[in-house]
């Protein structure tokens, strides 16, 4: 084995199965605790709300020695004792607030939405901190940005103009100073309702005309970052420009679509670039999809979805409760062509739902 590695975030399952496969011992701080999180790690401990966060990471490194921590989504600003293999926090704090990134990508002169002027319709409202997409909304008269100001108080928002385009991400790995594209992702959205651009999975790889543009383009963002380990960058994809949107410094949602296409690891690329390494780019063996299920009405899982591995992931125990609108499960599907991966997809997502009514 090759070290112990604490993973801590909202969501872990995915960066611990990737260190798991690398050789590390690894152990979890998470919010969900899902079965097969056990099956990659030594030990877990599950946090309710965010603010406990820090708590459960000093009581993990009470329990064990770790090499070194690796920080997910919701724990990417945190201060830790811990040796952090990822980006420095005093560097992640200016990517975390989207009116910082929106600079960051204007003083860069890469593309990018601009800022909607006050009473500017329609616009895309988006609050300045969070990941995932599930508050940004598409705002159209000054009665609609009040109904979603009055739904969400006191939470700073940006602006933009709408760009209507392909949600589309570039997975990137970075020494700090020079970055690697590893793979280009097609984002899969709610596409309604109030969650409409939440995320809600991936297709691996991007096929697109303007593909090399936006690879091109998302490695000098990350160069420029100054972030080390993997870095994501999203965009939205007209037919013209891809215009920049976000930068993740820290492992992305897209982390399972990438290593089923290219045969890959992304944790051992992560390790590899803080040390100042960078891998070769790689060609995709196949194309790969993942779409995460969520409960169409309140619902308690009838049965145990560990026997469908590895079609699924992120798997609760059986008579786990969901409310309306959360997340249950991954489902996955992989193919020769983008048709076939989302055909299997389909298939899989089907004999998933038969457990979900």
């Amino acid at each position: 084995m090759r070290g112990r590695v604490l993973v801590a975030g909202f969501s872990t399952r995915h960066v611990a199965q990737s260190a798991a496969r690398a050789g590390y011992k690894v152990c979890a701080v998470d919010h969900f605790c899902d079965q097969d999180l056990a099956w990659y790690t030594q030990d877990q401990l599950k946090f309710e709300a965010l603010e406990e966060l820090p708590y459960a990471i000093e009581q993990m490194a009470r329990r064990h020695s770790f090499d070194f921590i690796v920080l997910t989504s919701g724990a990417e600003g945190l201060a830790t004792s811990l040796p952090v293999c990822g980006t420095p926090r005093e560097r992640v704090n200016r990517f975390l607030d989207k009116l910082d990134i929106q600079h960051f990508f204007s003083d860069l002169r890469v593309p990018v939405p601009r800022l909607a002027a006050p009473g500017e319709y329609p616009a895309m409202i988006k609050p300045r901190c969070g990941a995932g997409g599930w508050r940004n909304q598409i705002i159209r008269d000054a009665a609609q940005l009040t109904a979603w100001e009055a739904l969400y108080p006191d939470i700073p928002y940006i602006a933009q103009e709408v760009i209507d385009g392909i949600p589309a991400s570039v997975c990137c790995v970075s020494d700090g100073t020079h970055a690697r594209a590893i793979a280009t992702n097609e984002q899969i959205l709610r596409g309604d309702g109030g969650t409409a651009f939440g995320f809600s999975g991936s297709v691996t790889p991007f096929d697109h005309p303007l593909r090399d543009q936006m690879v091109a383009v998302a490695e000098r963002i990350a160069a420029a970052s100054g972030c080390t380990g993997t870095v994501g960058i999203d965009f939205v994809v007209s037919d013209t420009t891809p215009c920049a949107i976000e930068i993740n410094p820290r492992f992305q949602g897209t982390l399972d679509t990438v290593e089923a296409a290219y045969d890959c690891n992304l944790f051992e690329y992560h390790v590899s670039a803080c040390a100042g390494r960078l891998p070769e780019t790689r060609s995709p063996m196949r194309y790969a999809a993942r779409s995460i299920l969520f409960a169409d009405k309140d619902l308690t899982l009838s049965g145990d979805l560990k026997h469908l591995s590895p079609i699924v992931a992120d798997i609760p125990s059986p008579g786990t409760f969901f409310e309306e609108e959360q997340a249950i499960v991954s489902v996955f599907g992989s193919g020769a062509t983008r048709g076939e991966a989302l055909s299997v997809l389909d298939t899989n997502i089907s004999t998933v739902r038969q457990y979900m009514r």
